[in-house]
């Protein structure tokens, strides 16, 4: 971290930086604007706060006052911030310094960042993959060493997705844990504002900085931090793992392994709702992102179509150029679920689902400290058609979005790497044990060989 403070200490160094910033990010794309010296003039640089002068990113659907805040999409592509999220605040008056926004899914829509209205993101691991997603320029970043951490935003696994893909940490915070207040919504009950990074400590005090009740968020809480069951760890696995590749089939096998070595409890479960979980998270997903983004219209801010002839038309032709194909999917069934003659037959049964969902992993926590799952069925896979389908994304999602439809805290972490690329894992823990769950995670990467990311930090590059 020495590093990074001496890189932001003045203007000359900023300026330096954001060239660096700029030219090493150009194979990746993974940021959609870059401007630390205007992030320098946002925070409290000059005082010595416990994140002075460290520079990171924030994915554009999370606000930062004077940059742009597009989500990812063209509906948006005006749009300047006029205030900063509580998170992004929080750590600006830590002294953390911004340096710009990075690529997403348009509306955090995706599980490749290739459905960004702004071009693709590229994983520094091999420019030919993904990075993952919706967060794959804040996972990008990091990994390629532009930043020493990121905020990015969780609604079904899109920070844990991408952190796995690119050899880092990502954490998901328990829902109410961290104000979202300044993230724009997609699925306003799933969704959590969570941490990008390459380094475990500077990610717990990362969250140490942006946890906390606000007054800007009647979700958030005051929270007593739970502790283990027992001394020794009990750790929690599915009594069957199925459709792994067999790269990430070797990583979960190392992580039991390092389980064992660890001397940590194993208990094996079966958990009968994960059959239904895909399709109960995607009909209430598409159902709230069908509301929150029914305020994109053209006629208070955003993109505004200029050829209507009526204020009817101007909203149709507005949305229907401004939204990319994935929205629009989503929108049209979220819409549909939500109909009357519906809701009962779809929206209500998925809540019923995630009641069910929620109480079979309160059981399992019940008798043990962490859960420890997949992250996702394969490792980084092409860009392009070659790799997978919209809707094989979608079924993939099966493992990360458990812990949104629970609203409990997760964490995916490296176990090693395979075929040139990283493996990841995640634990999940109680809600409100979100420091538990890192000192579980903690422990357990002594027994593991971590990841190597493949290039310097832009820090190391500009002061050799």
């Amino acid at each position: 971290m020495k590093q990074w403070k001496k890189l932001t200490r003045d203007p000359r160094s900023l300026e330096r930086y954001r060239e660096s910033l700029t030219a090493h990010d150009k194979p990746i794309h993974s940021f959609l604007e870059i401007d630390p010296v205007l992030g320098s003039s946002l925070s409290a640089s000059d005082k010595s706060g416990p994140l002075a002068g460290i520079p990171f990113s924030i994915k554009d659907n999370i606000a930062l006052e004077g940059f742009s805040y597009t989500c990812g999409s063209k509906i948006l592509e005006p749009l300047r911030a006029p205030y900063s999220a509580t998170a992004v605040k929080r750590l600006l008056d830590a002294g953390a310094v911004p340096a710009g926004k990075t690529n997403l899914d348009e509306f955090g829509m995706g599980s490749s960042t290739e459905q960004s209205a702004y071009g693709t993101t590229r994983n520094p691991w091999s420019l030919e993959m993904v990075p993952g997603g919706s967060s794959g320029g804040s996972a990008a970043s990091v990994a390629a060493g532009l930043v020493p951490f990121s905020l990015g935003s969780d609604t079904g696994g899109s920070v844990r997705q991408p952190a796995a893909f690119c050899g880092i940490y990502g954490f998901k915070p328990t829902y109410g844990r961290v104000s979202r207040y300044g993230l724009a919504a997609y699925a306003s009950s799933l969704e959590t504002i969570g941490i990008l990074s390459a380094d475990l400590n500077l990610l717990r005090r990362v969250f140490s900085q942006i946890q906390g009740p606000d007054v800007h968020d009647q979700t958030t809480r005051s929270s007593t931090p739970l502790t283990g069951n027992s001394d020794v760890p009990t750790v929690a696995v599915l009594s069957r793992v199925e459709g792994l590749s067999d790269e990430v089939q070797w990583g979960y096998d190392q992580t039991l392994e390092a389980i064992s070595r660890a001397g940590w409890n194993i208990r094996k479960f079966d958990l009968a709702s994960l059959e239904y979980a895909v399709s109960a998270y995607y009909t209430i997903a598409m159902a709230e992102a069908s509301s929150n983004l029914a305020r994109y219209t053209g006629i208070r801010y955003g993109l505004r179509s200029e050829h209507a002839a009526s204020q009817e038309e101007m909203v149709r032709r507005t949305r229907d150029e401004g939204f990319g194909q994935e929205v629009k999917l989503r929108i049209l069934l979220g819409t549909y679920v939500l109909r009357s003659g519906f809701q009962e037959q779809y929206y209500v049964k998925a809540q019923k689902i995630r009641t069910l969902i929620k109480q079979e992993l309160q059981g399992i926590f019940n008798g043990s400290d962490v859960i420890m799952m997949p992250v996702f069925p394969v490792q980084a896979f092409k860009i392009g058609s070659s790799g997978l389908s919209s809707m094989q994304q979608k079924v993939a999602d099966r493992y990360t979005l458990l812990a949104n439809l629970a609203g409990c805290c997760a964490v995916s972490f490296p176990c090693g790497v395979a075929s040139g690329l990283p493996v990841g894992m995640q634990l999940l823990a109680p809600g409100m044990a979100d420091e538990l769950l890192l000192d579980r995670l903690e422990e357990l990467m002594r027994y593991l060989p971590g990841v190597t990311l493949p290039k310097p930090t832009l820090a190391e590059v500009i002061h050799d």
